[in-house]
């Protein structure tokens, strides 16, 4: 005979700590990095260099984008495109930061050895790539219920156009216009 109990709703998924997420950040990362970089010979082969680069690079960014969103945070559902925009300007500003450590060397060092470049460069990726973390923890993906995000976002509004929310038609401390809807109330700026 079947078990009569009620299948209880299984709850949203709980965001990973902050280390399992820097862990889950560098094993994604490296990973599609790794897959970068077999992929642009490849397609270099076919295609100018700085073309085939750009196109895997940018390809490898969606893909960090939604492997982040799902697994590195467990936001629980795919980033929008605000997030994937969000996204590739921190990989953007990591790529200046680490051109910018490498200009800075050959500015201190106008022939430095393999040993300085390779130290500087890796020195400057981790810490641009530990910096994007951050960003990407505490900004792009911050754990945010839809209220907050609705609430901060906002409405386009035209210039001029005073700013309305709905407002309960049992809020007694504000002026009520229908007694079982809610009231359009402009609120203070």
């Amino acid at each position: 005979m079947e078990s009569q109990r009620q299948s209880k709703p299984s709850p949203a998924p709980s965001r990973p700590g902050p280390l399992s997420s820097f862990v889950r950040f560098v094993v994604c990362g490296g990973g599609v990095g790794l897959l970068s970089s077999a992929a642009v010979p490849m397609l270099a082969a076919a295609m100018p260099w700085a073309v085939a680069n750009a196109l895997v690079t940018v390809a490898g960014t969606l893909l960090c984008t939604e492997l982040h969103a799902l697994f590195t945070f467990g936001t629980g559902r795919r980033p929008d495109w605000r997030r994937h925009l969000q996204s590739s300007g921190s990989a953007v500003a990591a790529y200046l930061a680490t051109t910018a450590a490498m200009f800075a060397l050959y500015a201190v060092q106008p022939s430095p050895g393999m040993i300085w470049e390779q130290t500087v460069y890796l020195t400057a990726s981790g810490l641009a790539g530990a910096g994007r973390f951050l960003v990407l923890r505490l900004f792009v993906f911050a754990d945010r219920n839809e209220h907050d995000e609705r609430s901060t976002r906002g409405e386009t509004l035209l210039p001029g156009e005073p700013n309305l929310r709905l407002i309960p038609a049992t809020d007694t401390g504000r002026r009520q216009v229908a007694s079982k809807h809610p009231a359009l109330i402009p609120t203070a700026a």
